[in-house]
């Protein structure tokens, strides 16, 4: 075969050609068009997902916000009392922390448990050691109290953790001068 020659193609054979080729550039034409909308709306999901995040973040406190609005005006209720005795501010005191705990309770923010357990670092923070008659790393005091949302450390409780016993320290250490 010389390749100067043409090569010898049927004359039939170029009209079917012709069809499928036809046929394949619409299919081409097809598969454009819906790879297109395919990515058009890839990117119009992604995009509300965005918009969604956003929102999710601007407004995340608006729950927690609505439950301490009855605290507030409670508080502000209290201290708008003219002539109030100390009794009355006390209970008045008394029903707005209710309030305020029912609304942290409502928002998945709970008390870490802290006094007489052992000290956990995740979820307490030793502000001190002191001598107690308790196990060693037991907490004892609590200053102040520690919050949990969703079982996520908000704040860790703010505690005073006993000591090991010194005589316990004494009996792992070899006496002086023993071999």
């Amino acid at each position: 075969m010389n390749p100067q020659e043409p090569l010898n193609e049927s004359p039939e054979a170029a009209p079917a050609d012709d069809g499928a080729l036809a046929r394949a550039d619409a299919e081409i034409a097809e598969l454009k068009d819906a790879y297109l909308r395919a990515k058009a709306e890839t990117e119009n999901v992604r995009r509300q997902g965005q918009a969604d995040v956003a929102k999710a973040h601007k407004y995340a406190v608006e729950r927690f916000a609505g439950e301490l609005l009855p605290v507030k005006d409670a508080l502000e209720q209290t201290l708008a009392t003219p002539g109030a005795t100390p009794d009355q501010l006390r209970t008045g005191v008394e029903l707005t922390l209710k309030q305020l705990q029912s609304a942290l309770a409502k928002t998945q923010i709970t008390e870490i448990a802290a006094a007489g357990e052992k000290f956990d670092p995740h979820r307490h923070q030793a502000m001190a050691m002191v001598d107690a008659d308790v196990p060693a790393n037991t907490v004892v005091q609590v200053f102040q109290k520690g919050y949990l949302i969703n079982d996520r450390v908000l704040r860790p409780a703010l505690v005073a953790v006993a000591k090991p016993k010194a005589d316990a320290a004494a009996e792992a250490e070899p006496a002086p001068g023993a071999a």
